[in-house]
């Protein structure tokens, strides 16, 4: 697969602070790239530097082996952005927006009315094309500010937290329209700090902090990053104090935790550690009602990489 966007030596500083520093990267045609990072890591400012919306200090961006510039019209004509931040007219109803930003690249008429037609049949908003914003939920206003950044058919869309704030029918709507964008040969960039969809979507995750990429690759490359090897949840009614400590005990156990009735044990290696978990709570004769075991998520990377202390 080739490369659609190339990113080498980005450099961008606010004063004394430098918001991206030394960053290279590739995206290739038709996959889905999650650009992840805590608040402040440098993710909108690389955005922002890739759409020549932002000036930077160092560094050299192409797109569809173009450089990019803040003329460079005939590249970003293939550009569809959809900013968290939603964006659209309110006296206009929602076939209205969609035509009015899908008129900006397509001219003609019998075009841009096919699809704006495909734009409403993906996000699901046929029954809603003659109702005004203000009638739209927050989950149908998500989607109609989606269409209106994808309705003109770009071949590279940027998708900055499309799902905040939004029912989990909308999330869904919403996931398997990016799902179908990709399989119609769109190539996108996708940030988000829902580390679920990232695991349903994403070919591959570059994770950013500082302005630096700390990590890079799949979603399995990513987890076999992660310092625990299996973490085993278990309903427990009652732990004396002395049955509690007894699980740190067991054999490749890293951290145990108890509280409102759920034990929560994280092993930091080894292999048939819920056997062994199995087999104290029978010697000792501790009854529960449920147990699982679960390997390390995303998340989980995510928070060793990126540290558990909150962001601004």
């Amino acid at each position: 697969m080739k490369n659609v966007i190339e990113v080498k030596h980005l450099t961008k500083s606010y004063k004394q602070n430098k918001a991206v520093d030394d960053l290279s990267l590739t995206v290739k045609e038709g996959e889905i790239l999650g650009l992840l990072g805590p608040n402040g890591s440098g993710k909108t400012t690389t955005m922002n530097c890739i759409l020549a919306l932002l000036k930077f200090d160092d560094g050299k961006i192409s797109i569809f082996g173009k450089e990019m510039a803040p003329d460079s019209y005939d590249i970003k004509a293939k550009i569809g952005v959809v900013f968290q931040e939603v964006a659209v007219f309110d006296e206009l109803t929602v076939y209205g927006n969609i035509d009015y930003f899908c008129g900006l690249y397509i001219e003609d008429k019998a075009t841009r009315a096919q699809y704006v037609e495909d734009a409403l049949k993906l996000v699901g908003l046929e029954e809603n094309k003659n109702q005004y914003p203000k009638q739209l939920s927050g989950g149908l206003l998500r989607r109609l500010n989606i269409a209106c950044g994808i309705a003109h058919k770009p071949k590279l869309i940027f998708l900055d937290e499309p799902t905040v704030a939004v029912d989990p029918q909308s999330r869904n709507n919403i996931l398997e329209g990016i799902k179908k964008l990709r399989d119609d040969g769109a190539t996108i960039v996708y940030t988000t700090h829902y580390m679920e969809e990232v695991e349903i979507l994403c070919d591959r995750v570059i994770i950013l902090d500082h302005g630096k990429i700390i990590a890079e690759g799949t979603n399995d490359e990513l987890k076999a990053l992660a310092k625990i090897e299996e973490k085993v949840t278990i309903e427990v009614a009652e732990l004396s104090p002395k049955q509690l400590s007894g699980f740190e005990n067991i054999k490749n156990v890293d951290t145990v935790s108890y509280e409102d009735g759920i034990l929560k044990v994280v092993f930091g290696k080894g292999k048939n550690n819920l056997a062994e978990m199995i087999d104290y709570l029978k010697a000792n004769r501790i009854q529960y009602s449920r147990i699982f075991a679960e390997r390390p998520t995303l998340n989980d990377v995510f928070l060793e990489l990126t540290g558990k202390e909150l962001r601004d």
